[in-house]
Formats: structure tokens, C-alpha cells, sequence
């Protein structure tokens, strides 16, 4: 079994965009992300202070906004519209879930699809069904930048994603089937869940249920990627996998904590530093500036 190191391998992501920011700065640019913030979530807190933290380490601009739990739709949104129009902000970030009486749909098809860095809006999500992303979503973007980074090529492989949600489900399976994987999605209502799992040769989880994928759900020597961030019956954070157990028939896997979380802060800096690119008009070269499609690396047929 060969861990796959999501840390080290979001440092030397961070390594890059922070030279790619550096020569940003010298042209004048330097890229900006604001983060709204409402309510007092203990999670959203602390995914926010890690975020603030990555941005000061790779040389970007942050600001964050924090709101009241009582905040009404309409300042949420005002904000939204002056952040749109601020130019030292490339990329706004909106931390979900938010107060039930918010509309999150709204939030995020208010924010421009230009500084869309979680590339949540319809028109970037309709542009990754197409191929010819602007972003791509932080999670499915961290994951494939890993099978990358560990040489795991997709290419004609069985793969099977558990979860469906737009944030993470659906966008996985359309990278990998941009990559010609043989993509299968299973969700809550797929029968017989064990035997399909069983014929991947890559599996990744997301769905939220700690330790959920078991030992005999896993293909020998399958790649297994855990997106899942919970805790387990004493509190102890885990994933949706059973590590230890799956560890032993694995060919490759991602821990929690340690695997994919540090990767998704990894690719929205990413995403901010592609939207700063586009603004000073030399995104075509770059390998910061063509983030997306790099990531993507969609093939030219169809077939």
C-alpha cells in the first residue's frame, strides 16, 4: 500500500502559486480573496481561519466578513454585489451551510461566475460539462491533482464515486470521465452497493458516513480516495473509509486528516490566482492561469 501524501502534496502546490503571485505582484496585481462569513459555525470558523492562513503563507490578499447569524438576504447580497465590483477581490467566497433562512442558491448565482472560485455558479458548472472550465470545484480539483502527483493514470479505469452532491460528487465524476475513466456514481438508493464497489479500480467517497467503506467493498490493490471529514464514536476525526482495514488491500490511499482536505484550500487558492491572471490579461501561457484546463486535460473526442 503507497499513502498518498495530500499535505506535502498541497505544499508544493502552494510552492508554485506562490511564485506565480510573486510575478503577479510585479506586474501590480496582487490576487485577492474575500470571505463571507455569517453566523458563528464552530467548523466554518476554523475552515476560514485555515484558509485566511494559506492565503498569508502563498503572498495573496484576504479579507474576510463576518456577518450575524440575523442577517437578512438582501445585505448578504448587497455585499455580494459591492465585492463583485471591487477590483483588489478576484475570487469571493461564500463559507456554507448558511442560516437556514438564507438562500445559498441565490448567493451563489449572485456572485460573479468570473470570481466564482468555488466554481458553484451555473455557468461555471455548465462550462466543466463542456470541458472548457474557467475553475474547477476545490475538492474534485484537489483529488485529481493527487492521482497526478502519485503518477495514477485514469485513463480506461473502472471508477465509482460515492456521493452525488453538486459540490463533490457530481463534478468528481465529470473530471474523471473528462480523463476517459468508466465513471459509476452511487448514492443512497444504488442496490447491491458492495458489488459495484468492488469492481473499481479507483473508489472515491464522499458521502459523510465515518468508516462506511469496509474492507470487503474494496478491489485489491484499488486506488481509494477519502473526501469524507467525520467523527468516529469517541470523537476522533475520520473519513468515510476504514482506514486501517482498507489500508491492508489498497494499492493506494488517502488518510484523514491529511489527505484531501489540504488540497481543497490548495486549489481555491488556485482558482484565485487563475481569476488574477485573467484580469491582467495574460492568462494564455500560465500555467497558474490555465489551472482549469490543465486540471481538466479533457480529450478532443467525444467517443
Amino acid at each position: 500500500m503507497q499513502l498518498i501524501n495530500g499535505t506535502a502534496v498541497a505544499a508544493r502546490v502552494k510552492q508554485r502559486l506562490k511564485a506565480e503571485v510573486a510575478t503577479l505582484q510585479s506586474q501590480g496585481i496582487t490576487p485577492g480573496l474575500a470571505v463571507i462569513l455569517v453566523g458563528g459555525d464552530p467548523a466554518s470558523r476554523v475552515y476560514v481561519n485555515n484558509k485566511k492562513k494559506a492565503c498569508a503563507e502563498t503572498g495573496l490578499y484576504s479579507e474576510e466578513h463576518t456577518l450575524p447569524e440575523d442577517t437578512t438576504q438582501e445585505e448578504l447580497l448587497a455585499l455580494v454585489a459591492r465585492l463583485n465590483q471591487n477590483p483588489a477581490i478576484h475570487g469571493i467566497l461564500c463559507q456554507f451551510p448558511l442560516p437556514a433562512h438564507l438562500d445559498e442558491q441565490a448567493v451563489i448565482e449572485a456572485i460573479a461566475p468570473h470570481k466564482d472560485v468555488d466554481a458553484f455558479s451555473p455557468e461555471n458548472v455548465g462550462r466543466i460539462m463542456l470541458g472548457e472550465p474557467r475553475f474547477l470545484p476545490c475538492t474534485p480539483a484537489g483529488v485529481m491533482e493527487l492521482l497526478d502527483d502519485a503518477g495514477i493514470e485514469i485513463a480506461g479505469k473502472r471508477c465509482v464515486v460515492l456521493g452525488r452532491s453538486n459540490i463533490v460528487g457530481k463534478p468528481m465524476a465529470m473530471l474523471l470521465l473528462h480523463r476517459s475513466g468508466t465513471v459509476t456514481v452511487c448514492h443512497s438508493r444504488t442496490r447491491e452497493l458492495a458489488s459495484i464497489t468492488r469492481e473499481a479500480e479507483l473508489l472515491v467517497s464522499a458521502i459523510g458516513r465515518p468508516k462506511f467503506v469496509t474492507a470487503d467493498m474494496v478491489k485489491p490493490g484499488a486506488v481509494v480516495i477519502d473526501v469524507g471529514i467525520n467523527r468516529d464514536e469517541n470523537g476522533k476525526l475520520c473519513g468515510d473509509v476504514d482506514f486501517d482495514a482498507v489500508a491492508e488491500k489498497a494499492g493506494f490511499i488517502t488518510p484523514v486528516p491529511g489527505g484531501v482536505g489540504p488540497m481543497t484550500i490548495a486549489m481555491l487558492l488556485g482558482n484565485t490566482v487563475t481569476a488574477a491572471r485573467a484580469v491582467a490579461g495574460s492568462q494564455r501561457g500560465s500555467r497558474s492561469g490555465q489551472w482549469g484546463a490543465a486540471r481538466m486535460n479533457h480529450c478532443s473526442s467525444n467517443v
